[in-house]
């Protein structure tokens, strides 16, 4: 009896240290997923959701964009295609009823053909309301706007803990330098006709007193609302070119200083993204790595809707100087440098098993310079 007693004991006393050992099992998990959640909430894992969905919507526009321009030919085409033609040879040899049938496809294939040339002249009066210019100066505020008000955390550069978001820091600091050399050429070279002019007010104030703000500037100023205040005076001009009170020249040499200043800065991205030591002969670190590669993913991402407006708003000239494939190349490079987003940037040797993330992104970037480089000398002959 004592025996068994003693035996009932022992299990009694491992089934309560168990049953405390899977509560401490348990709760150890559930704090686990706690940390998780909010390192990545912190570290900005998780709000890379928000890039996606910016990706989708600027590819959702870019195959509208493309739609438009090439609505006319798609239509020939497929006329053509539907309704061969038929030679004279072929319908002398056929009978009458045969060569009624033709009459009868002919007329409906006119019937459709008229039907295709209304809606697209529909559809080229319905983007003929949008005033020129307002489709690219939209595109050029909707990126720091997202950073600004819809990114979680908000603008991070200037915080007092940015070292922790270090990867979205340089990815807002990407998206401020393409802002910047946009709007500097939108108000000395698109919104004027040249060095006599005079520059618009709004202008001249998003550029000299708001986005020349310095990006970790805290308190006065503080860099997000000055660059508040900045895409309020882009929407003041937008405002004044709806009412026809404002310019935008959509003439090739008005393009080519932006699409320069385009060039240099992926030119530069490319080679802080390739370089294997720094200027003072140091090898690249890991964290400096992380910074080149966010800071090009910031610029790749701006440059998306920013030349999508470029090919809305100056299309006739591209299309004049048969150069729109070179445009559409480099946005698509522009969305595979996007589309690269690890969760831990590797930086092995390029002969490694483990990945070159730096490297993968320099080849888009790369791209994405050459064919503006292309586009510059196609609208320079």
């Amino acid at each position: 009896m004592e025996n068994q007693e003693n035996m009932d004991r022992k299990k009694a006393s491992v089934i309560g240290i168990g049953g405390f050992a899977t509560k401490q099992v348990i709760v150890g998990i559930l704090l686990l997923v706690v940390v998780i959640l909010v390192s990545g909430l912190i570290l900005g894992f998780f709000p890379k959701l928000d890039d996606s969905k910016m990706i989708a919507a600027d590819q959702t526009s870019s195959e509208t964009l493309v739609a438009h321009g090439a609505a006319g030919s798609e239509a020939a085409v497929k006329v053509d295609t539907e309704y061969p033609y038929r030679s004279d040879k072929k319908a002398q040899s056929t009978s009458t009823a045969i060569q009624s049938e033709g009459h009868g496809e002919k007329k409906t294939a006119d019937a459709k053909k008229t039907a295709q040339q209304a809606t697209i002249s529909a559809e080229k009066d319905l983007i003929a309301e949008i005033p020129t210019g307002i489709t690219f100066v939209e595109a050029t505020i909707m990126p720091l706007r997202h950073e600004l008000s819809e990114r979680f955390w908000g603008w991070r550069p200037n915080d007092i803990f940015s070292f922790v978001t270090d990867n979205i820091n340089n990815f807002q600091l990407g998206v401020i330098e393409v802002t910047r050399r946009t709007v500097e050429k939108l108000t000395d070279n698109i919104s004027r006709t040249g060095a006599a002019s005079s520059f618009d007010k709004n202008l001249e104030n998003a550029r000299s007193t708001c986005f020349v703000i310095e990006a970790e500037s805290l308190i006065f100023p503080s860099s997000e609302g000055r660059y508040n205040d900045g895409l309020k005076e882009l929407e003041k001009y937008a405002e004044k070119l709806k009412k026809g009170e404002a310019r935008f020249f959509t003439r090739a040499d008005n393009l080519i200083p932006l699409l320069r200043e385009y060039e240099n800065l992926l030119g530069s991205c490319d080679e802080n993204l390739v370089k294997m030591r720094e200027e003072d002969g140091s090898k690249v670190s890991f964290f400096k790595a992380d910074n080149y590669f966010f800071y090009a993913k910031g610029v790749a991402q701006t440059l998306i809707p920013i030349l999508q407006g470029i090919e809305k708003d100056f299309y006739p000239t591209l299309e004049r100087r048969n150069c729109l494939k070179e445009l559409h190349y480099a946005i698509e490079s522009c969305e595979h440098a996007v589309h690269i987003s690890p969760i831990i940037i590797l930086d092995s040797d390029l002969g490694s098993v483990l990945a070159n993330h730096r490297a993968n992104m320099a080849a888009h970037i790369s791209h994405a310079r050459y064919y503006i480089e292309i586009l510059i000398k196609t609208l320079s002959t």
